[in-house]
């Protein structure tokens, strides 16, 4: 069972696709939402969720109060679970917020996108190869605002993500099987 862990919308239950997607484990959320809610970087963030799934990092960052978010996720049966949720959790704030889920691919959706992010998750299926990862940052880097956060959620046994210019490492954290990249806007 995935659920939205705290903040407005907090023990909210989320729906999960039935296959091919990886959620990530309310422990990691948990721990990485006490890390940003610390450094301050999610009140009235505008929050991008490339990969998306079940929109479970997105939404959580609304319930803890970013002022809007995009999820996109190219999976059909992903994005209307995706959809389903952040309509329940739109219901649960109130509609003090707001959220559009696109059904696209992340590279497709960041060559039009008008931007500008403040917080970005990056949760690609962990067998994406790094140089389609790296791709993906690269197009990411003109849709950041000046002070943005990114983080990538990879498999441990990945090499840390290839930043581009425009991006710098920061910190990184392993939770078993998983580890996040962190990096800032330069």
């Amino acid at each position: 069972m995935t659920r939205i862990i705290a903040g407005r919308a907090g023990s909210l239950t989320l729906d999960v696709p039935d296959a091919g997607t990886r959620p990530t484990s309310d422990r990691v959320r948990e721990s990485l939402f006490g890390s940003l809610e610390s450094s301050d970087l999610l009140r009235a963030a505008t929050v991008l969720d490339l990969y998306a799934g079940s929109g479970a990092l997105a939404l959580e960052a609304l319930s803890r109060g970013a002022r809007s978010a995009v999820l996109v996720e190219k999976a059909p049966k992903a994005a209307a679970v995706a959809q389903r949720n952040s309509e329940r959790v739109l219901k649960s704030l109130g509609q003090q917020s707001t959220v559009i889920v696109h059904r696209q691919s992340a590279d497709f959706y960041l060559r039009g996108v008008p931007g500008p992010f403040s917080l970005v998750f990056v949760d690609p299926p962990y067998d994406l190869p790094d140089d389609e990862l790296s791709a993906t940052l690269e197009l990411l880097v003109p849709t950041l605002a000046g002070d943005a956060c990114v983080i990538v959620e990879r498999a441990s046994r990945s090499p840390q993500p290839r930043w581009p210019s425009g991006l710098t490492a920061t910190r990184d954290k392993r939770y078993g099987d998983t580890t996040m990249w962190w990096a800032t806007t330069t």
